[in-house]
């Protein structure tokens, strides 16, 4: 069976927490366990310091001149970064495009039908695409297009803001519509 390349999984971008023997700077700051700065150490020998009291020396600022080095659990640590990036990904709202295709030959029952639909998604937050497909002599009536696309937009119960206005790519025409606060 072949392999697809296709849909590959996006990575995590995670942030990468050097500790004990991987933390490659000299010299680095070491805070202990209580949140005392205890001063500059040489790395071995702040490691060994974490071990002999049994936690490890995790690299909390690679940033610093020296790095800031914390003694603290590892384990208990990435527990809790990960935790909180949880936490921020619940709290982020992505708010996606719908999209709602009608055509020139719509009768009034698909149109409310469509509208409704269109109503629902506004309802929920999301950003209204509304698509008209022109098919072939359909291209001479653009007004009448303009048309249908306004009347959709009026006739909606929800109030809503016109992101983007009525524009023409090819055979279709586009409306993108937001709801107002």
């Amino acid at each position: 069976m072949r392999k697809s390349y296709k849909f590959k999984k996006r990575e995590k971008i995670t942030k990468k927490f050097y500790f004990n023997n991987k933390i490659l700077a000299p010299e680095v700051m070491v805070i202990d366990e209580f949140n005392k700065q205890l001063g500059v150490f040489e790395t071995k020998e702040a490691v060994q310091m974490a071990q002999d009291k049994g936690f490890d020396l995790v690299e909390v600022s690679p940033v610093g001149n020296p790095p800031v080095c914390r003694i603290m659990n590892y384990g208990s640590f990435k527990y809790q970064k990960e935790k909180q990036e949880k936490q921020q990904k619940k709290q982020t709202k992505t708010l996606d495009i719908k999209s709602v295709r009608i055509s020139m030959k719509i009768s009034d029952h698909d149109k409310e039908t469509k509208m409704n639909m269109a109503e629902r998604f506004l309802e929920k937050g999301h950003k209204v695409k509304v698509e008209l497909i022109l098919r072939g002599r359909e291209f001479e009536h653009i007004d009448r297009a303009k048309e249908i696309m306004n009347d959709f937009k009026v006739k909606l119960k929800t109030p809503v803001q016109v992101e983007q206005d009525t524009s023409k790519q090819g055979n279709k025409m586009f409306l993108i519509l937001v709801p107002s606060k």
